[in-house]
């Protein structure tokens, strides 16, 4: 029996689904998309073999990002563009990850948080590398955002490849002072990157610009800010035990795949 696919469960049972079921313009873009990729509905070209003359059709790819047959070459340029980037020191891979009482804050408001969450955590790397007792210098470092864990359920974390090492303010390369391969103390960073979150959290709150947060009531902020600090904001690093190049290839996975992907099906 061939495997299910996406695209064949949409064109099965979609006339059904819609019947009782409204779909906004975004998701109306995406499931035709879905559907119609691969297919004469796209349209294709013809291809020929300049040595036998054999020949044969292939239909056009719709490229939405939500398709799941459709993001392997965009995975592969986004791979050799960050390789190209790498420097020839080590690294290290950390993530950062919020507490899951800011899941319904995301689902609100997701650019503000999903910001928040990049800034927090890159003005974390920045800090405690230019303290002196650590490192005292600039390091390089890419983020990766992921929002859902293996099950599929809602985890909001960062991904950080981030050179042991950095410029000083005279350019010069410096080593961490505790080793090549150790930047500074996960505890350090998760205090650090728990205050930064929760003061952008403070002022946004105090501006406004979050009043439509489902904890926007004066006793359900205090609450939500209360199980914050209560909460241990985890923060995790190792050296790759390949390299730079084996912790993209996890990554590169993951920046054009989306949940719903053909190989998730039974």
């Amino acid at each position: 029996m061939d495997r299910p696919t996406l695209a064949g469960i949409l064109r099965t049972h979609g006339s059904s689904y819609r019947r009782s079921h409204a779909l906004s313009p975004t998701q109306a873009r995406a499931w035709r998309a879905i559907v119609d990729c691969r297919t004469a509905a796209l349209g294709g070209v013809r291809e020929r073999c300049a040595n036998c003359g054999a020949e044969r059709h292939v239909w056009r790819s719709c490229r939405n990002r939500h398709c799941p047959q459709c993001q392997t070459r965009a995975k592969e340029a986004w791979r050799a563009a960050r390789l190209r980037e790498v420097l020839p020191v080590p690294y290290a891979h950390w993530v950062f990850t919020l507490p899951h009482a800011l899941n319904p804050l995301a689902i609100r408001h997701p650019r503000w948080l999903y910001g928040a969450l990049f800034d927090s955590a890159a003005a974390t790397l920045l800090e405690l590398a230019a303290n002196p007792r650590w490192l005292g210098a600039v390091p390089g470092f890419s983020l990766v955002l992921h929002t859902w864990s293996q099950d599929l359920r809602m985890h909001l974390h960062v991904h950080a490849l981030i050179t042991c090492g950095g410029l000083d303010a005279e350019g010069r390369w410096r080593t961490p002072a505790r080793g090549t391969r150790f930047l500074f103390p996960v505890q350090a960073a998760s205090k650090v990157f728990r205050g930064k979150l929760l003061t952008r959290l403070d002022a946004a709150h105090r501006s406004g610009e979050l009043a439509d947060d489902p904890s926007a009531a004066p006793g359900a902020w205090q609450a939500r800010r209360r199980a914050l600090l209560a909460h241990d904001w985890v923060v995790y690093a190792k050296p790759p035990p390949g390299g730079p190049a084996q912790v993209l290839d996890y990554l590169a996975r993951y920046t054009h795949r989306v949940a719903l992907s053909n190989d998730r099906l039974l």
